[in-house]
């Protein structure tokens, strides 16, 4: 199993356990397209080396720095707040 496996697997961890701790939205919707990604390129690294990957790496490494930087909300208004979710379950 070659290093770049272990990469790209790691870097599909992280998105996709960053993308269940936001809110719904378009910005969730983009880190878990940039999860997939990662996950697809782990896939295609898990049957051998190849450097056409480092492409679309770049590619999904650029989607998830525009979702890091502050969206510039042009109307002025800001994201709601996400609702509190409850701590304890009902017993059924």
């Amino acid at each position: 199993m070659s290093d770049a496996f272990n990469y790209f697997r790691a870097y599909a961890v992280r998105a996709l356990c960053k993308a269940r701790s936001m809110p719904r939205g378009k910005m969730k919707h983009l880190q878990l397209v940039a999860g997939r990604i990662y996950n697809l390129l782990k896939k295609e690294a898990a049957y051998g080396p190849n450097v056409q990957h480092l492409e679309d790496f770049r590619a999904a490494q650029k989607l998830e720095a525009s979702l890091d930087r502050q969206p510039s909300d042009r109307s002025g208004r800001r994201p709601a707040p996400a609702a509190p979710q409850s701590s304890h379950r009902e017993a059924g």
